[in-house]
């Protein structure tokens, strides 16, 4: 997994490099998390379909939909990160 970024509520996503599903499309998992005092809420999407793969947790219905803008709007980034081996800062 790939740092992307940490947010100040403490939510860091991460994604992964490209990955085969089970139909052998070429996919890659972008995972948000955030620590709680009973563990983690997080939220799991697959792109390019930005669907939702796993959730637990307390994020809100509207932090959801921030994380899946997020992930639409990165979507051709996140490939690009992907295939360079994460994000290159100098």
């Amino acid at each position: 997994m790939y740092s992307y970024v940490k947010y100040a509520d403490e939510t860091e996503v991460v994604f992964s490099n490209i990955i085969k599903n089970e139909k052998g499309e070429e996919v890659i998992h972008v995972h948000f998390e955030r620590p709680t005092e009973n563990g983690f809420d997080s939220v799991r999407f697959e792109l390019p379909s930005c669907k939702i793969l796993y959730k637990d947790g307390n994020y809100t219905d509207e932090e959801i939909e921030l994380f899946r803008t997020v992930v639409e709007r990165g979507l051709p980034s996140f490939y690009r990160w992907a295939r360079e081996g994460g994000i290159k800062i100098a």
